[in-house]
């Protein structure tokens, strides 16, 4: 699978204004009511990763999960992850 392009990697921040791009990681916080909120959160996104077979790295403090992607085989962004973030995304918006 080849690397996200530059003007790929535009339009994705462009449409997706709550990701960021922090060298070859894709990343966004998300903040909800308590701890039990966002490991609801964290548990669905599991269960869409194993389905997908592509794994984020999460962080969890309290009420926010951090989520952070990359295609490690690949050594950079691919479409893998920003389709996983539009998935995550949408897990977001309707729970």
């Amino acid at each position: 699978m080849a690397l996200l392009t530059h003007p790929e990697r535009s339009t994705f921040l462009s449409d997706h204004p709550d990701w960021e791009i922090d060298g070859e990681i894709l990343r966004t916080t998300f903040d909800f009511a308590d701890f039990v909120a966002a490991m609801g959160f964290v548990t669905s996104v599991a269960i869409l990763a194993e389905k997908v077979f592509h794994h984020p790295d999460i962080d969890i403090r309290w009420n926010r999960v951090t989520i952070a992607l990359s295609t490690h085989d690949e050594g950079g962004l691919t479409e893998r992850d920003t389709n996983l973030a539009i998935r995550i995304e949408d897990l977001r918006s309707n729970p």
